[in-house]
């Protein structure tokens, strides 16, 4: 009996506070949406935003543990909550940033990445000029992705509860550069392809959140799959994303003309073992 109070009060105090949250991330968008520039670079360098950043929500430790609780749960209860997915990532993800962040600065092009905040848009592509690109430039086959399992970059979740701005922007890049991950290592969109992209993304940031959906991830895949998973893509994910270079220190906007083997040469990423077709294929 009192456990279910006890839990009970836990959830009412969740929705509590994700409604305050609601609340005053409502009064900061209105406060910066006359300022607020929506374009490749200035998110994050919006020198009129007297906050952290725009939509910035600043929480104490406290309360991120409750976000991560909370999400954690409502995305383990449905995974395509990618808001949750979101919120998960922000809440726990401060070591892990820190990380990055290091390893963007001490490499000349994620240097560059950190000082100019590119954005990776729909907005920001020359959709006509990678269309043009040959077969197997890295940006025709990512324009390929996008079109083969009908997704698109402007779906990412900007970031809220980072308080750190250039943290911030490390995890927003993180998210945009998530579909171009999954253009080189050749995973669709579908649960095997995107479990397979979380274990490589698991070993590669150290985000809890990728772990998080690494671990629990499988347990939505069939049987037949699961085993490929285990004894082909699993393996192979895991040893490319500790031995890559990092992937967030790549201007992958000045590469779409490379080669895909070429810059998974460069990254130090192997082909897939296997080719996991998408339930829908298009010609493009």
């Amino acid at each position: 009996m009192r456990i279910s109070v006890h839990i009970s009060t836990m959830w009412l105090y969740t929705g509590r506070l994700f409604q305050r949250l609601n609340q005053r991330q409502y009064v900061l968008i209105s406060k910066v949406s006359a300022h607020q520039v929506h374009s490749s670079s200035t998110g994050f360098t919006n020198s009129s935003y007297n906050g952290l950043y725009p939509g910035h929500i600043h929480t104490t430790p406290i309360q991120k543990l409750v976000l991560a609780v909370g999400s954690g749960v409502a995305a383990l209860h449905d995974p395509h909550r990618h808001d949750m997915v979101a919120v998960l990532g922000e809440a726990t993800g401060h070591l892990a940033l820190i990380n990055l962040r290091d390893k963007m600065r001490n490499d000349p092009e994620g240097y560059t990445i950190l000082k100019e905040r590119p954005r990776i848009r729909l907005s920001t592509l020359d959709l006509s000029e990678m269309t043009s690109l040959p077969d197997g430039s890295f940006g025709r086959e990512y324009l390929r992705f996008l079109q083969d399992n009908d997704v698109t970059p402007d779906s990412r979740a900007d970031v809220r509860f980072v308080d750190d701005e250039e943290l911030a922007y490390v995890m927003q890049r993180y998210r945009e550069v998530h579909d171009l991950l999954h253009t080189l290592l050749g995973m669709p969109t579908n649960m095997l392809g995107e479990v397979a992209v979380k274990w490589f993304e698991a070993a590669q940031t150290g985000l809890p959140m990728c772990a998080f959906g690494a671990v629990l991830g499988p347990l939505r895949l069939s049987t037949s799959r699961l085993k490929l998973l285990f004894t082909s893509l699993g393996p192979w994910a895991l040893r490319n994303g500790h031995r890559a270079n990092c992937v967030l220190s790549i201007f992958y906007e000045r590469r779409w003309a490379q080669s895909i083997e070429d810059l998974r040469q460069e990254l130090n990423i192997e082909p897939p073992p296997v080719i996991v077709r998408t339930a829908k294929k298009r010609n493009i």
